[in-house]
């Protein structure tokens, strides 16, 4: 692809995460990396020096010579950064949580709108192999379990567990659940930090459906599952993984068949026969 057609993207915050960014887009045929910004100009030296592009030290220095930025700073500086962006009319993908509160998230998603702009937000979860698989299969989950939990390694503290691991599950959730919430329970407790480190909610929907999520930065051991029951399947999803494995009555066979002729790798692992003719089936997606 000639270069001039190419996206030109510039990443600000040369941190773990924006190091992510780069490498990703650095992959990509159809994009044209133009620098990496941080406040810290050496940490953006080295960072560019990688990809052989150029560092900045203030955002408003690469306003002209980029199609779409990567917002990937503290989430207190989300909203103000993307919004000089769109401002400008330059698309943005912003890190995950959003913005601070949900008046400034929706000025942006308003701003975004007026000038004909793409705003993203880093929900990758949607895209893991593990919920792609299963996804249309998820007619009308009635309850769900998720646990999302990893060891304190200092990233993400600028916010509570909510923002920075359960809004993964949030996200998902709510997207599969084609109804309104009708109540929340929540608790959550401060132990490492000053914000929440660890907290567990539970949702209920107005068409019944019932979710228990549970996020942890405090723990021993990484995990990242959801387990989702409806009338009749249950799925089991492990992100980490990106396996995904399904009990489902006889209909599964259908299923099997679209996923392999769509080149998708599964492996029927059990088979019961509860009645003639009435089959349960297990598979699991890798």
């Amino acid at each position: 692809m000639d270069s001039k057609k190419k996206v030109r993207v510039g990443v600000i915050g040369a941190g773990y995460f924006g190091s992510f960014h780069l490498k990703h887009y650095s992959m990509l045929e159809d994009v044209q990396l133009v620098g990496v910004v941080d406040i810290i100009k050496e940490k953006a030296q080295k960072v560019a020096h990688r990809y052989n592009i150029s560092a900045y030290d203030n955002p408003l220095e690469i306003i002209d010579k980029v199609d779409a930025v990567s917002i990937v700073v503290p989430t207190n500086k989300h909203y103000q950064l993307a919004k000089e962006f769109l401002l400008h009319g330059i698309n943005v993908l912003v890190e995950k949580p959003m913005t601070e509160t949900i008046d400034e998230a929706e000025e942006l998603i308003e701003i975004a709108k007026a000038k004909g702009c793409l705003l993203q937000v880093g929900h990758l979860e949607r895209f893991n192999p593990a919920f792609v698989r299963v996804k249309e299969q998820i007619k009308r989950p009635m309850f769900i379990e998720a646990h999302r939990l990893s060891s304190f390694v200092g990233r993400g503290i600028d916010v509570d567990v909510i923002l920075d691991l359960m809004i993964h599950d949030l996200d998902l959730i709510l997207d599969m659940v084609k109804s309104k919430v009708k109540i929340i329970h929540a608790v959550g407790i401060p132990v490492l930090t000053p914000k929440v480190d660890i907290a567990n909610v539970r949702i209920e929907f107005y068409d019944g459906c019932v979710a228990n999520i549970t996020a942890s930065r405090i723990s021993q051991k990484t995990m990242r599952k959801i387990r989702i029951f409806q009338s009749d399947a249950y799925f089991s999803l492990d992100f980490a993984l990106k396996e995904a494995t399904v009990i489902k009555k006889d209909t599964l066979l259908k299923i099997l068949d679209q996923s392999s002729s769509k080149g998708q790798d599964f492996d029927i692992e059990k088979e019961f026969e509860l009645s003639p003719g009435n089959k349960i089936w297990l598979a699991i997606w890798k």
